[in-house]
């Protein structure tokens, strides 16, 4: 390298952003979005500090579905200013040192409630196909299914991945125009049928169906433990309710403008409330957490209508 080439190399490392930055792409790879929750610093800057490190070689980019994910090219720095980094990063720096901490605690966040991280994975490792629709519907045709009922299906999002696999499915939510989007999305199949029905009074006989589908339902419902009732109700026995759900939580600012009604169910009411209706409660737990803050946790719950001896 030149004279002039070495005072550009060090002159980009004079800057404490772009340091920063160095410091944590020397760590792991990262998009944007993980720089600006860790350093705080605005995205522009973000963006136009990782395009000027980019120029110079000092990092490497790598287009993965929307996003480009960022590393530091370390074998291809000049020696000093490997030196010059090491040495910052081992220096025991607040800033550098309050950095590494977030990113851990991104991570770490990212890791919780029980999904491993799993979420995150898939939209970092993202390749063309790979989405959790397409997951979801490779999973759903290992499903052998009898008479559904969707209790508060909405537009038919979740029903329309189980259908093919129902021998018949019956959609029902209080809402008509949910109901009219329902029927567009599911007339393909012959096997189902939406209806403008009122959960807490299902217009269903006793002992109607196999399975019942309680997603995202109960929270919303003026008397959740009236819905669990008559879904035991038009249970046959040995047939499974499955219950989603937000757990308990206290961000009602949150989810009160999308018209929720109670502050979720914990896995212990959930419990209760299934084992008050006369269900076997076989499981009943967190199954996901999100990502976003403030990290909203989603309970499962699977209870059986009991055969009679």
């Amino acid at each position: 390298m030149t004279l002039a080439q070495y005072t550009d190399a060090l002159g980009l490392l004079a800057d404490e952003n772009r340091m920063r930055l160095c410091a944590l792409l020397r760590e792991r790879e990262l998009c944007v979005t993980d720089l600006v929750k860790v350093t705080g610093i605005a995205q522009s800057r973000v963006s136009t500090h990782l395009g000027r490190l980019r120029e110079a070689g000092f990092v490497r980019d790598r287009r993965n579905g929307p996003q480009s994910f960022y590393a530091l090219e370390a074998r291809s720095l000049p020696a000093a200013v490997r030196a010059c980094l090491e040495e910052a990063v081992g220096s025991g720096d607040p800033t550098l040192d309050s950095d590494r901490k977030r990113l851990k605690e991104l991570e770490a966040d990212r890791r919780g409630g029980g999904s491993d991280g799993l979420s995150d994975d898939l939209e970092r490792d993202y390749s063309p196909g790979r989405t959790w629709q397409s997951l979801a519907v490779g999973t759903a045709a290992l499903l052998q299914l009898g008479d559904v009922l969707d209790i508060g299906s909405g537009d038919g999002a979740a029903a329309a991945t189980v259908a093919p696999y129902c021998r018949s499915l019956t959609c029902i939510d209080a809402n008509p125009r949910a109901i009219e989007a329902a029927r567009a999305r599911l007339a393909r199949h012959d096997n189902v049928r939406a209806q403008v029905a009122d959960a807490h009074e299902l217009p269903f006989a006793e002992a109607s169906f196999d399975a019942a589908l309680v997603f995202h339902t109960l929270t919303y419902a003026e008397r959740p433990p009236r819905v669990v009732a008559e879904c035991a109700r038009v249970l046959r026995p040995g047939g499974r309710a499955v219950v989603l759900c937000l757990d308990e939580h206290r961000q009602s600012q949150v989810t009160a403008r999308y018209g929720e009604r109670h502050p979720g169910f914990s896995p212990r009411a959930l419990r209760g409330m299934l084992g008050r209706a006369g269900l076997t409660v076989l499981s009943a737990r967190v199954a996901s957490r999100e990502i976003k803050r403030p990290h909203l946790q989603v309970v499962l719950a699977i209870a059986q209508k009991p055969v009679a001896s």
